[in-house]
């Protein structure tokens, strides 16, 4: 049987979180505390290595990157249907919280979750401040992102 595409990214930023909780615990809401640079970094997580491959530091350029992700969301996310094709997922912690208006709905976002799946368009997973998850689309270019941070080559 087959588990529930958004039961694996939700396992997947579980798994991310606990990874980050292992590594300094103070890393593992960046919602709870100032996101800045050195001790922020944007990671990139293998969702079928099940681990975080790469961490850089969180600078201005990405913060951009983040920013014009979550400036083009268009709404919500439907339901996915079931497949293996997220491979990668990738966190940028936000030095400044910024605002999310969907549906009616103001949220104040804090960290992003970028999930580039293949044959898919990407999507945002982000958290209110009341950790509620919501699934994003946009229609910003991620390429530069996906250019700078090197994965996938």
């Amino acid at each position: 049987m087959r588990s529930h595409p958004l039961s694996r990214i939700a396992a997947a930023v579980a798994l991310l979180l606990m990874i980050l909780a292992a590594a300094n615990p103070a890393l593992a809401y960046a919602s709870d505390a100032k996101a800045k640079s050195p001790n922020h970094p944007v990671q990139v997580f293998d969702v079928k290595a099940e681990r975080v491959v790469k961490s850089v530091d969180n600078d201005k350029q990405y913060q951009k990157f983040a920013r014009s992700w979550l400036k083009s969301v268009t709404g919500l996310a439907p339901q996915l249907k079931a497949d293996d094709n997220c491979q990668y997922v990738y966190r940028v912690p936000l030095h400044k919280p910024a605002k999310v208006k969907i549906t009616g709905t103001e949220l104040v976002v804090k960290e992003v979750f970028l999930f580039k799946c293949d044959g898919k368009p990407p999507l945002l997973l982000v958290f209110d401040e009341q950790r509620r998850p919501y699934l994003l689309l946009f229609t910003a270019d991620i390429q530069p992102f996906i250019t700078r941070i090197g994965i996938p080559s």
